[in-house]
């Protein structure tokens, strides 16, 4: 359990706490960190980074924001800045190349209650990459488009449709994995 007093522990650099808050996090940050990494390792590097970011910053917390939630974003943030600075590159990298990322409904509500959440994070995975950034920040974390926009640096109607895209790819997913063929799933 993450205290305050954990958290002073913490912010006075003691090892033995801050160990103790990496336990407590570990399963949130990798969660979140593993929603947009398809690469484990990529994964936890993310985290790592996310992690002494936080620490870093203990001191900066405001007086009275609950913890988990103030901890939660940085490791959003963080996710999202390696996004960015990843597609910056690989602009850069392929000025003379076309970008290639697009990867190629059911009643599948049913279905979706019944699988398991690793076995929605595999299909997420098929997902092309700023779809799928999109689609966590929305459906998962809570985000608003036009949040999103503003994280991400584009407009609130391409985040809408990267949304749909995230869907539309999922759909077929789950449609062809329970056996059902293109009905939408309920908005």
């Amino acid at each position: 359990m993450i205290t305050e007093a954990l958290i002073a522990r913490c912010i006075r650099h003691e090892s033995r706490a801050q160990y103790e808050l990496y336990r407590a996090l570990h399963p949130v940050m990798m969660s979140i960190c593993s929603r947009y990494e398809r690469n484990p390792d990529d994964a936890r590097a993310r985290m790592n980074e996310a992690f002494l970011k936080v620490l870093t910053r203990l001191e900066q917390r405001r007086p009275g924001v609950p913890f988990e939630p103030w901890a939660r974003r940085i490791v959003i943030n963080t996710v999202i800045d390696a996004f960015r600075m990843e597609h910056r590159r690989r602009s850069v990298e392929t000025t003379d190349a076309t970008l290639t990322g697009a990867e190629p409904g059911c009643s599948a509500n049913g279905f979706l209650e019944e699988m398991e959440a690793e076995a929605f994070a595999e299909l997420l995975q098929r997902v092309p990459p700023m779809s799928r950034n999109v689609f966590n920040l929305f459906a998962v974390d809570g985000y608003a488009h036009a949040e999103i926009a503003a994280l991400l640096g584009i407009s609130e109607g391409t985040s809408k449709w990267h949304v749909a895209n995230a869907r539309a790819i999922l759909q077929k997913a789950l449609a062809a994995r329970a056996g059902v063929h293109e009905r939408p799933l309920a908005s």
